[in-house]
């Protein structure tokens, strides 16, 4: 990990946005800091001072001051900003940097040509849809839920309701009912917006029996708005409108709804693979002042920057998407399958380079992705450079996993040897990364670079203990602005508190295993709940999943420790998928096996190895190490996971078969 991949250049504080905020800083505070270590310090050592110079630095614009930064030094429970008032959508279409007749958003879908559209036509279109929704009643605190892709629509619907005061809720429309379902009946929506159906590769999806289900389920629904998306000509049946009513011409101006700071902006949730999701509130003032940080100080976005993350609208990687604009960058948007090459009147055949050459045709600057998807490309032989221009990257983001050394390595050798790579980890509870990489630090193999501004995280030990380059829980010992305002109906914050501050009073426990090195790079190796304990020595699943899943002969792979009641070692299981064609054999196990013990420890050999057709996801593609775990400890699978979360759920079967051969033989 000492390998640098990346230096940043000699004049980087002269060229990048945090090397202008340094200069702020030292101008408008007489504050000078000589290293990025030196300004992460202070930030997370004079909290209010720092998100101060944030809203002061940002311009943040407040229709009512605040009495002060913040209420409280105990979480939860602390208050920002009281007094405050403000509106986020605001803030995203004031597009700084932006004119009015260059692009703001620009789309892509496999269910219909590109769409762009510039800084006017955007807040043309939002004022629109706000004047629809106001017609059909929507006001502050009402909730409005979008069944839909990642198009530029819903980005619309997102941005009006928020400029409302309503709150904004989204699934992807690959969800099914059920998932739907156990989210939204949490809200009770006043208004569905739902597309028809969508086309992912060649293949069109028609939602229209789901809408009808969903609409049937959520009897707090007042108005349904049907986007003829798949079928441009679909018309609405039942008393729902079309799309072109809610967003008819209006002489209404578009204006935005003061509200406080920690007024609710959009509720996300959690993955609900063992439970109801839980309904995660965000705050209109915390979720900008986050990613005006993040975005501008340490991605580098700004005014000419074109920002793309492939995600669905059922990720917070949407979310944060959403907010690039609000620093001058304009998004690029796609929906579909990454990983075919469909045109019109062809079969679709596998592609993995479409979003290479997407992000070449719209000019892209930062390209965010999940290590997953990189880890394919590297798999499949896929050298991008080769494919398109890439030559206006400057970063490359990669989240949703653990980047191992080898995606490091592949992407300077295969994408771009000049941008930078930021690996970084955050959540959903957030909307944000805790850790990730900033313009004045270097990149090392399979390193994240830094811990982010304002972000005071630590790796605490079994007894609670800071720990320096050992494996210790992640946890944040001081408040953030985009912690949740709370979870819906839980009017006594009882199961926010139980979610994150159960372990540590007062402090964040997040979930991960992370290792914080002497100079501040940090490692996650993989979930706290999923963690493979062998004599005594804890493994984290990352590091495992690297190993294995870099043979050519496996596809996927998940694996699992089952504790021994009587204190022994227990059992460690490993479940891989192999390539189209292979068997498990004793040649291939023995090889697993080799490799694992050479590249990690013996400590890493599993005591078996076991062939699977599918390893058990989320929506948003996380493996699910702690359901197998329970049903392979004799949990019924209807306990063990929420199926309506995975896409996959057919993929259990296996394990309970295995579970039940296992307690009768």
């Amino acid at each position: 990990m000492d390998e640098v991949l990346w230096a940043p250049p000699d004049d980087v504080v002269e060229r990048s946005r945090i090397g202008h905020y340094l200069r702020w800083l030292r101008t408008e505070r007489g504050l000078d800091f000589a290293s990025y270590d030196d300004l992460y310090q202070w930030s997370v050592s004079h909290v209010p001072a720092f998100w101060q110079s944030i809203w002061d630095y940002f311009d943040v614009i407040a229709h009512t001051p605040a009495e002060r930064v913040l209420v409280g030094d105990h979480m939860p429970g602390v208050r920002w900003f009281p007094g405050a008032t403000l509106n986020y959508a605001e803030h995203v279409l004031r597009m700084p940097g932006i004119g009015d007749d260059e692009p703001a958003v620009i789309a892509y879908s496999q269910s219909r040509p590109p769409v762009t559209r510039t800084a006017a036509l955007l807040r043309e279109d939002v004022g629109r849809v706000r004047a629809g929704l106001r017609r059909l009643g929507v006001g502050p605190g009402d909730r409005v839920a979008a069944y839909a892709p990642n198009i530029p629509e819903t980005y619309v619907l997102m941005l009006a309701t928020a400029s409302l005061g309503a709150i904004f809720s989204s699934c992807a429309p690959e969800f099914g009912t059920r998932s739907v379902t156990d989210r939204w009946r949490q809200i009770e929506p006043a208004v569905l917006v739902a597309v028809d159906g969508y086309r992912y590769g060649d293949k069109p999806v028609d939602r229209r029996a789901e809408v009808a289900a969903i609409r049937a389920a959520l009897p707090s629904v007042r108005h349904t708005v049907l986007l003829g998306y798949l079928d441009p000509e679909a018309t609405p049946d039942d008393g729902a409108l079309p799309w072109s009513e809610l967003a008819a011409p209006t002489d209404e101006p578009l204006a935005f709804a003061p509200v406080p700071f920690d007024h609710p902006l959009y509720v996300l949730y959690s993955s609900g693979t063992t439970g109801l999701p839980k309904p995660i509130v965000h705050g209109h003032g915390g979720i900008l002042l986050e990613h005006l940080k993040m975005l501008a100080l340490h991605h580098d976005l700004g005014p000419g920057d074109r920002f793309f993350w492939f995600s669905t609208t059922g990720w917070m990687m949407w979310n944060f998407l959403a907010s690039g604009p609000a620093v001058g960058a304009a998004i690029v948007l796609f929906d579909g399958n990454p990983a075919v090459r469909a045109e019109p009147g062809r079969p679709a055949e596998p592609d993995l380079g479409g979003l290479w050459r997407l992000a070449a045709e719209s000019g892209v600057t930062y390209f965010g992705t999940s290590a997953p998807f990189l880890l394919a490309c590297r798999k499949a032989g896929l050298r991008p450079r080769d494919l398109a221009d890439l030559s206006a990257l400057r970063g490359l983001g990669s989240t949703g996993a653990p980047l191992p050394a080898e995606g490091f390595t592949w992407v300077y050798e295969a994408v771009c040897d000049t941008l930078q790579l930021q690996s970084l980890s955050g959540g959903t509870d957030v909307c944000t990364g805790f850790v990730g990489g900033v313009p004045l630090l270097p990149v090392r193999a399979g390193e994240i670079a830094c811990r982010c501004l304002g972000a005071r995280v630590e790796a605490r030990s079994a007894d609670g203990t800071p720990v320096i380059d050992q494996l210790g829980e992640l946890v944040i010992t001081a408040p953030m602005p985009s912690m949740p305002v709370g979870f819906w109906n839980d009017p006594d914050g009882v199961r926010y508190r139980e979610a994150y501050f159960d372990l540590y009073p007062g402090v964040w426990r997040h979930g991960d295993w992370i290792t914080i090195n002497s100079r501040g790079g940090c490692v996650i190796t993989g979930r706290s709940d999923a963690t493979l304990n062998r004599g005594g020595v804890r493994l984290g699943t990352a590091e495992f999943y690297s190993v294995v899943e870099g043979l050519d002969e496996v596809v996927d792979s998940v694996v699992v420790h089952l504790e021994d009641a009587e204190g022994g070692a227990g059992e460690l299981l490993l479940f891989v998928v192999l390539a189209d064609g292979l068997e498990m054999d004793d040649a291939l196990r023995t090889k697993i096996v080799r490799e694992l013990r050479t590249a990690l420890s013996p400590r890493h050999v599993p005591d078996e190895i076991h062939q699977v057709r599918a390893v058990p996801r989320t929506l948003s593609a996380k493996k699910l190490e702690v359901p197998v775990k329970k049903i392979l400890t004799g949990t019924p699978v209807d306990s063990a996971a929420a199926t309506g979360a995975l896409a996959n759920p057919e993929s259990l079967v296996a394990f309970e078969r295995l579970a039940r051969d296992r307690a009768t033989g």
